[in-house]
């Protein structure tokens, strides 16, 4: 096993041993100063190591990964020289597209059950209010054991919620149809940022982002994220939910030689603006824990007081590259940032940061014992791919050998929520009327076949009447509330609201 080598100065080298690659990293510094190309060379190395990765690409140039880089000229030569890179060579990683809109790969999906209400809530926008009538409208479809697979569940199930909302705040807590309206009305306008493409199935299944070529080498999925960017909400909330599933489901294995996965925030601070506090907090806990479960975790922004202090401190492994001090923002950031690092003697820090060259960075990864080890002030190693854009074809032919293709490509839909309210409402509408009104005709309290008042009043035991449900009619409902109760103990929810242990 072979350490990522990070970058060199004259006298010294800095490198990421995957021994501590699930410590976490950040990857911090100002447009244009080469962060795509420290991500792009952990992805790489990572993916050597047979570790697959996971990473957004809101650019378009991450998509370089799947391509060789051309061969070395004179310029790339000599900065090969400068990093003594005796065995560099052009070399293509594998990689799987994937795209929320399936244009520019291959669809992702996950359904609104497994999203559950504290992500959808943040996705949608709603107040605190909101959010508990959707916890309890959830609550309630889980007791019943309806599947919200897509948007046409959620709507029937809030029409559902509207028209027996007395019922269900009897039960579950107080709702109101102002409420529901609302969470109707931002559903529109999700849908119009395009996110009835990602509800649904098939839902994306972790095992597939989990794999290696036939070489051994890591997958590298790359998700286009060129448009999904321009909606942050929608964007931040899949990345949440992809990390709350990898830490629902995968076992704890403590500390491995290497991770089981790493996984790369782009624009981090997009998770974290107008987060709740709960929901803040509930992020700060995936962070903390995950790392028992072999996944690593790297943050990539502008600032590194982008992300909340508390998660800062989980990041051992830092690249840094150059920060502009414009502003008195601009000059704490740099403050901090060099305040972070572990001091190098020979190595003002804060003047550093602010006259970095692209493609430079001051590096500090975790050593012996989980030790940071001094900052250093590298030139960034060369990545083996293309530094850039792919072309359509050259994508279309990556598509085209991916292995799981055939899988996504075509929507499915099975009955669920909408399908069952529906025939619900169906078998309602053609039911005669309640046996206890009596045939029409005919008094309800007498016998059908005789008249015998006495009759009736078994018929009326066993029915009911109106005003009172009979002794059927009250075994049918605690036989639907245990099955119901049942149900629901089968759907259980993780710590950021999604089905616990993937599609139960």
């Amino acid at each position: 096993m072979t350490d990522i080598l990070i970058g060199r100065n004259d006298s010294a080298s800095v490198s990421l041993d995957p021994h501590y690659g699930n410590r976490h990293g950040m990857i911090a510094g100002a447009t244009g100063t080469g962060k795509s190309v420290s991500l792009m060379v952990l992805a790489e190395g990572f993916s050597r190591l047979g570790v697959p990765c996971f990473l957004a690409d809101a650019k378009g140039d991450l998509a370089g990964l799947s391509m060789a880089a051309a061969e070395a000229g004179d310029k790339l030569k000599a900065r090969l020289d400068k990093l003594k890179l005796t065995d560099w060579k052009p070399l293509a990683n594998p990689v799987v597209f994937w795209d929320i809109y399936g244009k520019l790969g291959h669809p992702v999906r996950a359904t609104i059950s497994e999203m559950g209400p504290t992500l959808l809530g943040r996705v949608l926008e709603l107040n605190d209010t909101q959010e508990g009538v959707l916890e309890v409208i959830f609550k309630a479809a889980d007791d019943q054991g309806w599947l919200l697979l897509d948007l046409a569940d959620l709507r029937a199930l809030l029409t559902y919620a509207a028209d027996n909302a007395k019922d269900i705040s009897t039960h579950y807590g107080l709702i109101s149809t102002t409420s529901i309206a609302a969470i109707q009305r931002a559903i529109l306008k999700l849908e119009g940022d395009g996110a009835d493409q990602f509800f649904g199935e098939p839902a994306l299944e972790l095992a597939d982002l989990m794999r290696q070529d036939m070489s051994g080498r890591g997958i590298i999925n790359v998700l286009a994220a060129d448009q999904l960017i321009l909606k942050p909400r929608l964007y931040s909330t899949f990345l949440l939910w992809l990390l709350s599933e990898l830490f629902e489901q995968l076992p704890e294995v403590g500390d491995l030689d290497q991770p089981k996965m790493v996984f790369f925030f782009d624009e981090a601070h997009l998770l974290f603006d107008d987060a709740s506090p709960a929901l803040q907090q509930r992020v700060e806990q995936v962070v903390r824990l995950i790392r028992s479960k072999g996944v690593g975790v790297y943050f990539c922004s502008q600032n590194p007081d982008d992300v909340p202090g508390v998660i800062l401190g989980q990041l051992g492994n830092r690249i840094q590259h150059a920060l502009r001090a414009f502003t008195p923002r601009d000059q704490k950031a740099v403050k901090a940032a060099a305040e972070t690092f572990v001091a190098n003697p020979k190595l003002d820090v804060t003047e550093a940061i602010t006259k970095l060259a692209v493609g430079e960075a001051l590096a500090s990864t975790l050593a012996n014992g989980g030790v940071p080890t001094p900052v250093e002030q590298v030139l960034v190693t060369t990545p083996c791919c293309r530094i850039g854009a792919i072309t359509d074809a050259e994508r279309a032919v990556i598509r085209q050998r991916s292995p799981v293709g055939t899988k996504y490509d075509t929507t499915i839909n099975r009955e669920s929520a909408a399908e069952m309210l529906a025939k619900r409402a169906s078998d309602k509408a053609a039911d005669p009327g309640n046996m206890a009104a009596g045939t029409p005709g005919k008094p309800a309290g007498d016998d059908p076949a005789t008249g015998s008042p006495w009759g009736g009043a078994v018929h009326d035991a066993l029915f009911g009447t109106k005003r009172r449900q009979g002794m059927i009619e009250t075994m049918g409902k605690q036989m639907v509330r245990t099955a119901g109760s049942q149900l629901g103990r089968q759907i259980l929810r993780g710590v950021l609201g999604g089905i616990f242990g993937g599609k139960r």
